[in-house]
């Protein structure tokens, strides 16, 4: 089996490619995370979700300790062909390891000599009860 749609993607020096994960449906940007091609790879072969772990430096199928995983509608390549989009249903509803829907949670308010993050996202589930 041919893997050519994998060399279309311009991964970087350290042979990965930035991913946005987006809801289905909402359209909500749920995280931001890397692939490289075994990771991307497997996403196809499984339809749901699998990314790099740079800090744990291994494969991460979303959801394989919280059961949140991502089940994959539809994978775009940027026209730069350097980020991949994924369209996905989020199951549990919870895309953040912090319990929220949404790992962009935080929202900028106020200015630039006056401004803060606010949290506009509530917790959906304490991480404590999702990563026992």
């Amino acid at each position: 089996m041919t893997q050519d749609w994998l060399d279309k993607v311009s991964w970087d020096a350290q042979g990965l490619v930035p991913v946005i994960a987006q809801e289905v449906g909402s359209n909500d940007v749920l995280m931001f995370a890397w692939m490289n091609r075994e990771a991307l790879a497997r996403t196809v072969e499984t339809g749901e979700a699998v990314y790099y772990s740079r800090s744990r430096k291994r494969l991460w199928h979303k959801g394989e300790e919280s059961g949140h995983v991502q089940k994959v509608h539809e994978i775009r390549l940027d026209c730069d062909e350097d980020v991949v989009l994924l369209k996905v249903e989020q199951i549990d509803g919870i895309a953040c390891h912090t319990g929220r829907h949404s790992c962009f949670f935080q929202k900028f308010e106020g200015s630039a000599g006056d401004g803060r993050w606010v949290t506009v996202e509530p917790v959906l589930k304490d991480p404590h009860k999702i990563y026992k």
